[in-house]
């Protein structure tokens, strides 16, 4: 009995097995007008189909003409929205620039360091550089960052008020805060500025003091002088300001406390999956009487600082419960110039205790700003 073969199906089932090797082994491959992948591809990017919709839908009926990127960048921000992580983010070129900026303390703009607070979304003035032109033009501490231009400042915009805020040199800015219950419109003129991260003076009976703001790239080696000046005046101990300090760089942060408190545990992190990274400090220590000043709005970083302190009896603390930011961002810059930040990890302190939403207790409370140094100098005098 003679088979018959049908022509067309046996080109049919040849041209079946050239698309599949070739998908198997490119991924991917284009036949005409029709493109095969592989169902675990399909399977995955199909749920964007709806956002290819959204956008097609905006382009065609929107009452004006939307910039593509804009739609983009917006989405993009959305995807991170999606985490409920209020520290987390998408940061355009403009955006990213400014970010980068910000770690090195070095910038044009008007010269004020900000706290924004997640939970009620209230933007803060924590400090007005006397040598910045913000504090010239007459924008000082305690001030709420109300609007910046156009924007209207909220903890959801406060990135691109930054990014306002750090134009050209020599443009302005109008800058609107609130204070005592009135709103003020300031124009600056933008400057090059570099954040004074350092301040230190010696107190009466020998008492070093030192002002922590933020913690950026030079901040280690600014203490690294002011503690050997101070050292040089014969300091019989150290009172340490970290309150309205919201913190910055984790690295620069972890390497002022490896000056400080002798070997131990600085902070240890762990991520989704429980995998421990520790930072450790050596033997190097101060070897004196140290206290730190903390407040609502001490911070992050400045958390790390204390409760390393604290957690290796460094050291005590005066002031209220500090902010309660206990997880950790990685920043990651993209070839495109645009970037994010992504909470990737928590950090304990060296007893194993997560700060974050908590706070530390201060040692020794105090709410009254303005009594918090002189009960930091009375425990160090009567420590003597």
């Amino acid at each position: 009995m003679k088979c018959k073969f049908n022509k067309n199906k046996i080109i049919t089932i040849l041209l079946t097995i050239v698309i599949t090797v070739c998908a198997t082994i490119l991924g991917e491959v284009s036949l005409g007008l029709v493109t095969v992948v592989p169902k675990g591809d399909y399977e995955k990017y199909k749920k964007f189909n709806k956002l290819i919709a959204m956008e097609e839908m905006i382009n065609k009926t929107y009452y004006k003409k939307v910039n593509e990127q804009d739609l983009i960048d917006g989405a993009m921000k959305g995807l991170f929205l999606g985490t409920g992580d209020l520290y987390s983010g998408y940061f355009t070129k403009d955006e990213m620039k400014s970010v980068m900026d910000s770690s090195t303390g070095n910038f044009v703009g008007i010269g004020v360091t900000i706290l924004s607070n997640p939970e009620n979304g209230v933007v803060t003035i924590a400090k007005s550089w006397e040598t910045g032109p913000a504090y010239k033009s007459g924008i000082r501490a305690g001030d709420v960052l109300y609007k910046v231009d156009d924007l209207y400042v909220t903890y959801d915009t406060v990135d691109k008020a930054v990014a306002i805020m750090k134009g050209k040199k020599d443009s302005y800015v109008d800058v609107s805060v609130k204070r005592d219950g009135k709103i003020k419109t300031f124009k600056i003129k933008r400057a090059e500025v570099s954040e004074p991260s350092v301040s230190s003076k010696m107190l009466k009976d020998n008492i070093g003091y030192i002002e922590l703001s933020t913690f950026v790239e030079n901040t280690p080696k600014d203490f690294n002088k002011a503690l050997d000046k101070l050292k040089k005046e014969n300091m019989k101990a150290l009172i340490l300001d970290l309150r309205d300090n919201g913190g910055g760089l984790v690295d620069k942060c972890c390497e002022i406390a490896d000056t400080l408190i002798g070997k131990g545990t600085i902070v240890y992190t762990e991520d989704r999956n429980g995998d421990r990274k520790t930072e450790v400090s050596d033997e190097n220590k101060l070897g004196l009487p140290i206290v730190i000043l903390t407040n609502e709005n001490t911070a992050s970083s400045s958390e790390i600082l204390t409760g390393a302190i604290l957690g290796n009896k460094a050291g005590i603390s005066v002031g209220t419960k500090t902010f309660g930011k206990g997880i950790v961002q990685s920043v990651i810059s993209l070839k495109d110039g645009t970037g994010y930040k992504l909470t990737t990890e928590q950090y304990f302190t060296p007893d194993g205790k997560t700060i974050h939403k908590k706070g530390i207790k201060p040692t020794i409370e105090e709410k009254n700003r303005e009594k918090q140094l002189q009960r930091a100098v009375e425990y160090i005098n009567n420590k003597k």
